[in-house]
């Protein structure tokens, strides 16, 4: 398969290598010059373009049959399908009365296929091979994610084509391309997600593949891919083989392969009764035995393969952490990120999952969901009456709500403002510095509780003594990855301490942000402009001053006999003031 990365590969339909017999018989070494090699491919590449040319419509439609792919008749004639693959040559031989539509004989591509999917893309990439002998370039509309940061060499939608690809070359016998399918898949299984590669082992498997198989086996062996996924994703024989490595590994033998311990045994039954969505079940096993819904990992296991409904029920029972982190770092949103059901995430983010916990590896729920994302289906419109976009929604959900205020309906910071990571993690920055310019005792509080050092972007805040790294300096030894990483942990602990200003100071967080977000621009520069501007900007920073003080009062004369802290602390020095010459960007 061509990458998107890669020039198109180009296959003829004969060897480079064929002579005329009389003429093999007079070749000499004065011969080699002879242009009849140059006509040869010259004629070649003239007949595979003239054959590619039937499948530009341009008016005139010479086809004299039509598969039907993802709902779309792709046409066909079936003399070219025939004579250049052996599937097509015995399904339209055998076929003395296939179904007509429109005076055509009409095939469905999920009839021609046993097991597994072939989309529309694919298709047409492996028609045109056959008519061409060309390899055309993967789409990027399918064929990549809608991560801008990603680089597309393992994420789902590239893996997912080339799949497709491989699967369909073995059902349509063309070995050619089979084994240069495979040859892709097999870098993907070095540089993909233990989790992605499941879907390679099982194209493999299908295809017998056998150093496909052998390569995919061993690196899910050696991962920490619980044994679920494994019974969940692959075929049996596939699982045990997968599972008896495992054991090989640690010194076990065949005879122990099927001996869970007591406790797994348990675990086992509670994920038996989930999966029959029997909740009253799963609640007589809890109580029948030691084993806690955390320890039995049920949250995640509900999120990732149980009816919606059944998952409800659990998260309304209140017995489990909704943000517990499995063996693997991954929290119950993560896997369901993975899973792209928009009322799953719904359910946990309504039971307080929290969207900017990060994987082991540096990714949100929201990345998830977005290396698992083609662009075909994040911009896809939907009709009335149609179904929901989940795609684009699962990813839209989530996004809102890592900038949402905790207690409110308004956000915390709009989209067409947060343009990218860089641009959210400086507002909030700008919020939090904001907030212990005007009142530090409180902000000092907030901050400790969510473990967020103090970085500043204006002058007048001092940084840390212990600390003279600004998050926005470029480390060249740094990877985008890395870096993206840092990013991301430094606005979660950002967040949580807008989370905690809000909890404790409700009134004066709503004052600061509207200080914030309508008067920032202006403010950072007081002294620019002319006399009458500098005039009228003092003044409107005096007066926002005052706004963010009275609803400070009200929040201390709420919360002062809960929180503990000094009423003279922060009044004071709001108060007093603040030079307003402090306040201004780098």
């Amino acid at each position: 398969m061509a990458d998107s990365h890669e020039p198109s590969s180009s296959l003829s339909f004969t060897s480079s290598s064929y002579t005329n017999g009389s003429q093999s018989c007079n070749m000499s070494p004065s011969s080699i010059s002879d242009p009849m090699p140059s006509l040869e491919v010259i004629s070649l590449n003239k007949l595979s373009s003239n054959l590619a040319q039937l499948l530009i419509h341009d008016g005139c439609d010479y086809t004299d049959a039509d598969i039907v792919v993802e709902g779309v008749p792709v046409g066909i004639h079936r003399c070219i399908l025939a004579v250049r693959s052996r599937f097509f040559h015995y399904l339209f031989q055998k076929d003395e009365k296939p179904a007509m539509k429109d005076g055509k004989p009409q095939y469905h591509m999920n009839e021609l296929l046993p097991y597994g999917k072939v989309g529309h893309e694919a298709f047409l990439i492996l028609l045109s091979y056959l008519y061409s002998g060309k390899l055309n370039s993967s789409p990027a509309n399918v064929s990549t994610c809608v991560d801008n940061s990603c680089a597309h060499d393992a994420c789902g939608p590239a893996i997912d084509f080339a799949v497709q690809l491989t699967y369909a070359s073995s059902i349509f016998q063309i070995p050619e391309l089979v084994s240069l399918f495979q040859r892709h898949l097999l870098n993907y299984v070095v540089k993909a997600l233990v989790e992605n590669v499941i879907q390679i082992l099982v194209v493999a498997f299908h295809c017998q593949l056998s150093p496909l198989v052998t390569q995919c086996i061993d690196r899910i062996a050696r991962s920490d891919l619980d044994c679920a996924s494994l019974e969940k994703g692959l075929p049996y024989e596939v699982a045990e083989r997968i599972k008896l490595v495992r054991l090989k590994s640690r010194g076990g033998d065949e005879q122990n392969l099927v001996a869970d311990s007591p406790r797994d045994k348990k675990i086992k039954k509670i994920c038996l009764a989930l999966d029959s969505d029997d909740v009253e079940l799963m609640k007589l096993l809890l109580s029948e035995s030691d084993v806690t819904l955390d320890e039995a990992n049920a949250l995640h296991y509900a999120a990732a393969y149980c009816d919606p409904k059944s998952l409800t029920e659990v998260l309304n029972l209140n017995i489990a952490d909704v943000n517990l982190r499995n063996s693997r770092g991954y929290t119950v949103l993560h896997v369901a990120a993975m899973r792209k059901d928009p009322s799953v995430i719904m359910s946990l983010l309504n039971k307080g999952a929290w969207a900017f916990d990060l994987t082991p590896d540096g990714r949100t729920a929201a990345n998830i969901c977005q290396r698992l994302t083609r662009p075909k289906d994040y911009h896809a419109k939907t009709e009335k009456g149609q179904e929901t976009n989940k795609d684009r929604l699962c990813i839209d959900i989530l996004e809102r709500e890592m900038w949402r205020n905790p207690t409110s309906d308004s956000s915390i910071l709009s989209l067409a403002m947060a343009d990218d990571v860089h641009m959210k993690l400086i507002y909030l920055e700008n919020r939090v510095a904001f907030a212990r310019l005007l009142f530090p005792s409180e902000a000092r509080l907030a901050m400790d509780i969510a473990n967020a050092d103090t970085t500043s972007e204006f002058v007048g805040l001092s940084m840390p003594k212990n600390s003279n790294k600004n998050l926005r300096e470029v480390n060249l030894n740094e990877t985008p990855s890395v870096q993206n990483k840092r990013f991301l942990s430094r606005m979660q602990a950002l967040l949580k301490t807008v989370e905690m200003g809000r909890r404790f100071f409700p009134n004066c967080s709503e004052a600061l942000d509207k200080f914030v977000a309508d008067d920032l621009p202006d403010l950072f520069y007081l002294e620019k402009g002319t006399v009458e501007e500098q005039r009228i900007k003092r003044k409107r920073f005096k007066e926002l001053k005052n706004d963010v003080q009275k609803a400070f009062d009200k929040d201390k004369a709420a919360k002062l006999n809960q929180s503990g802290l000094s009423p003279s602390s922060s009044s004071t020095s709001l108060k007093h003031g603040t030079n307003h010459r402090n306040v201004r960007r780098q």
